[in-house]
């Protein structure tokens, strides 16, 4: 059974894009995580903003998709989420900011 995931791509009040994710990532829906990813990180742009304050759960299938992304990327995430971005190293790696 899959996990339930939303993710919706739009843009900030500057025009850059933002990949928002709401509900759970893990291996049932890292895969459909990895392509939104794939399609909103523009390589020519700057950094894909990955709102992830609405997630309320992440495993390391989820964090495995971030970090090939990391140099493209900046992370908003919730208090909960912090922790595990800073113990993964990801934060070291990419700018995570509180949501």
């Amino acid at each position: 059974m899959s996990t339930a995931l939303t993710l919706t791509t739009g843009s900030d009040p500057d025009g850059g894009r933002v990949l928002t994710a709401v509900g759970e990532i893990d291996m049932s829906n890292a895969a459909a995580f990895a392509a939104a990813l794939d399609d909103a990180v523009r390589p020519d742009g700057g950094p894909l903003v990955v709102d992830l304050t609405a997630v309320e759960y992440l495993d390391s299938a989820g964090l495995a998709v971030l970090f090939p992304h990391a140099e493209r990327i900046a992370l908003v995430a919730s208090p909960l989420l912090e922790p595990l971005l800073t113990i993964s190293g990801l934060a070291d790696l990419t700018t995570v900011r509180s949501g």
